[in-house]
């Protein structure tokens, strides 16, 4: 029925990314590493990620006409995703700046740029690409609109998952329309506002799920994650260790991997613990969208 295990919804940057021993504090200049630039947003990382594992996957977004628009598109192409979905033109690519730290951790700041400009018509008219996607999976690098209009105009039956990044408050009809929301400890609480105070993570998750979504996924970072929903309860997936080299992309991957499992129909709790696994082998690994392991290389893991 489905031409697509997954199609993706959201971001396309390119990744200009800095490590550095420490992060500057306000008004600090730090020197740090040559410069390294990659292909990189929420949207076209999921999409590689999905793809590395087998989905058969689908982008669509927006990219300007210029070169670092052509990194990407190359990228996505070379990781056997389909870019009939990606608009070009209105605006130059998206960017981020990231520093990266000894430890792993990164800091990031995005400029829109050509994902600011990826509308609801746009989605409209894209209509036939949502209807044959199994799972339709989103974030909050392109307008709030444009999300809301995917999660709406997705083909019956089929699954939309919702990565709310950056966060911010969510409509309900947005939520209602979750069938998996996938959080991180900050996400969690600026959507909750001040109702996260004193709660732990297991009451975000209880929180989250009231306000509509079918379920939650609540990521811990080295803590593991937690699975929440009405008619299983929460459930704690377990860390999986390894040393830590770089974290930017993980949760892209983590996110790619849980949407595509739920879509062959794995349990939440199934998916999220392979989804850990994904997200544990990209970050012993430099970069975004290259640090993505294949299904093999989870399984070796």
């Amino acid at each position: 029925m489905y031409d697509y295990d997954l199609l993706v919804v959201g971001s396309a940057n390119a990744d200009l990314v800095i490590d550095v021993e420490r992060r500057p504090a306000a008004g600090e200049t730090v020197l740090g590493s040559d410069l390294a630039v990659h292909p990189g947003g929420k949207g076209a990382n999921q999409a590689v990620a999905a793809a590395r594992l087998g989905a058969r996957t689908a982008l669509l977004a927006r990219v300007g006409d210029d070169a670092h628009g052509r990194l990407l598109l190359d990228s996505q192409r070379a990781a056997g995703v389909d870019t009939a979905g990606v608009l070009v033109g209105g605006a130059p690519t998206g960017v981020a700046l990231i520093t990266v730290d000894p430890s792993g951790d990164n800091s990031i700041v995005v400029s829109p740029g050509a994902n600011g400009r990826l509308t609801p018509e746009d989605v409209q008219a894209a209509t036939g690409l949502l209807r044959s996607s199994r799972v339709v999976s989103a974030q909050l690098e392109i307008p709030l609109e444009t999300v809301v209009a995917a999660a709406t105009g997705r083909a019956p039956g089929s699954l939309f998952v919702l990565n709310p990044s950056p966060p911010r408050p969510l409509p309900a009809v947005l939520l209602a329309a979750c069938d998996t929301l996938i959080v991180n400890e900050h996400e969690a609480k600026v959507i909750l506002g001040e109702a996260a105070a004193g709660e732990s993570p297991e009451g975000w998750a209880r929180l989250l799920l009231a306000k509509g979504p079918k379920s939650v996924v609540v990521t811990l970072g080295a803590q593991g994650a937690l699975t929440a929903s009405a008619d299983g309860g929460v459930e704690r997936v377990g860390p999986v260790q390894v040393d830590a080299v770089d974290t930017t992309g993980a949760g892209d991957s983590f996110t790619a991997a849980l949407a595509w499992k739920l879509g062959t129909g794995a349990s939440l709790a199934e998916a999220a613990a392979y989804a850990a696994r994904v997200g544990a082998v990209a970050v012993t690994r430099r970069g975004a969208q290259e640090s993505f392991p294949t299904a093999d290389e989870v399984g070796a893991l």
